[in-house]
This record gives C-alpha cells, structure tokens and sequence, in this order.
C-alpha cells in the first residue's frame, strides 16, 4: 500500500516539495501527498513534513518550526537524514544531495542565507511555481513542482552512482598502464575521469594521453598537469596543429585520422586502430 505523506496547504515552498520528492525517490514513488493543517488529517499520515509542530524520527514527524527545535535543517535535510540513517539512500548519494541541493534549500528555509536572486536556484524555480497558482490550485502546482525535483534528485543520485562506477574505472586504467608501461590510458566509454584520475594521484602519474570512443569516432586528449589547469603534461604534435582529413592523414600517416585542434589537446580518428596508429608512429605507446 502506497505511502501517504502530509504537508501544510497553502503556497509550498522548496523544503516540502524537496521532502516529498526524496521519499518518492528513494522509497516509494507511488507515495501520496496530503496538504493540510488539519492534526485529525496529519494524524492518519505515514510520514508529515514542514507542518506539525515535532520533530521525531521514529514517528516519522519532520517539521522545524517549533521553538524546541535548535538545529539547522529544514524539513527536506530533515527527510534526507532519516532516509540515510535506515539506509534508503547510501552515504556517498546523501552527501552529493547535500552538497548539490539539500544543504542550500535547508540554509534559505531557515534564513540562515538568502537565495541568489540574480542566479536560478532551485529555491527560487519553487517560488516562481507557487506564483502561478491560484488560491484553490496549489496543490497541482505543488504536485508540479514535486515532479521537478524528483528529475533533479534523481539526477543527482544517478551522477554520483555513475561517478563511483568512473573512478573504479579509472583507478583500474591507471594501474594497467603502470604495468604495461604506456603514457596512456584507454577507456571503453567515455568517463568523467578527471576527478578520480587526479584524486588518485594523476599529477604524479607517468600517463599523458586518455583514449576512448566518441559518437562516431575515437579521441585522444590531452592530461593537464592539474584537474584545474590548461597546460597539459605534453600536447600533441606540433605538426598535427589544425589539420583535419587528408592533411592530417598525410602528416600523421594513418588512414582515418580526422581531426586535430589547433591547441594540440584533442584529436579524432575513425576508429579505435587509426587512434592506436597514430600514437604508436608517433611512439606514444
């Protein structure tokens, strides 16, 4: 049987819908919400958020309102640290959740900072929600905005599950290459590699050049001498500056060569062996 969650009626704000969309997301998606101020209402619900006047996790009763309450969340980081504590959602997601989105919406809720008005925020597309609805339709704006933030945490939780599985990936490269000798790693997809590649050490790493599948071509691209820099431990072939086609094929001598930026920190191949030829004349192998 479906979760039924409860908040307050009225204009919405982005703890509540934030709250509702977490429990969707990592508990049950086919949850319900109720929106009142009614306790007869509130009592019957499974979970109440940001209306109530109690804070009591076993309850499952998330509101921060009242004078007894001393701490810094509002009802979304509330929700989120209950879901982690019974281990609905894993450390490492938690975190990214705060660090992306919950903290921020707890410290406007609960005044600790203002939302940036000249820059979108997720606090702010609420608000801009809840002035397109009429007194007798915040609900389906509230479901609306519920929606909205279902996408982003999701997003969110998904980034980081797959930012997990890239650094196994890339630790894993790394030492292949340490063994096999080679300046460069190779990737079967393509990988948000920078940040695992630096955290484990890649400043120091004797690798210079990542190799993995585009759309429709294979690249290989440079490795900055620093996750935040422009310079890059070695640039590709002077030569190759800005060539692209037959003129890059004849310099580089490989059938498929593509193209070459005129920076030397990117170039394509029709596949994966023209690549691989490309570095070995160049005796980058």
């Amino acid at each position: 049987m479906a979760l039924q969650l409860a908040t307050h009626s009225g204009p919405f704000h982005a703890d509540d819908v934030l709250a509702a969309a977490l429990v969707r997301v990592f508990l049950d998606p086919a949850a319900t919400v109720v929106r009142s101020r009614d306790s007869d209402v509130l009592a019957k619900a499974d979970i109440v958020f940001d209306v109530g006047g109690v804070f009591d996790q076993e309850t499952r009763r998330f509101d921060h309102h009242q004078r007894d309450y001393q701490g810094d969340r509002s009802s979304a980081g509330m929700v989120l640290d209950w879901l982690e504590s019974e281990q609905h959602v894993s450390p490492s997601v938690a975190h990214a959740l705060r660090f992306q989105l919950v903290d921020y919406v707890d410290a406007v809720d609960t005044g600790a900072r203002a939302s940036a008005g000249d820059i979108p925020c997720f606090s702010t597309m609420v608000g801009v929600l809840v002035e397109q609805a009429e007194d007798e339709d915040f609900d389906t704006w509230y479901e609306r905005a519920v929606s909205m933030a279902i996408d982003i945490t999701s997003a969110i939780s998904k980034g980081c599950e797959r930012s997990e599985r890239d650094a196994r990936a890339v630790v894993a490269a790394m030492e292949d290459a340490v063994t096999s000798e080679r300046r460069v790693l190779f990737f079967a997809e393509y990988l948000k590699w920078k940040p695992a590649y630096f955290g484990a050490g890649g400043a120091d790493h004797p690798t210079e050049y990542v190799v993995f599948p585009g759309r429709n071509d294979w690249r290989v691209v440079t490795i900055p001498v620093a996750a935040d820099s422009k310079d890059d431990k070695r640039k590709l072939p002077e030569e190759w500056a800005g060539l692209e086609g037959a003129a890059l094929e004849e310099v580089v001598g490989v059938v498929g060569a593509r193209f070459c930026h005129k920076n030397r920190f990117i170039a394509a191949f029709e596949h994966r062996e023209a690549a691989l030829a490309a570095l070995r004349a160049w005796d980058r192998l």
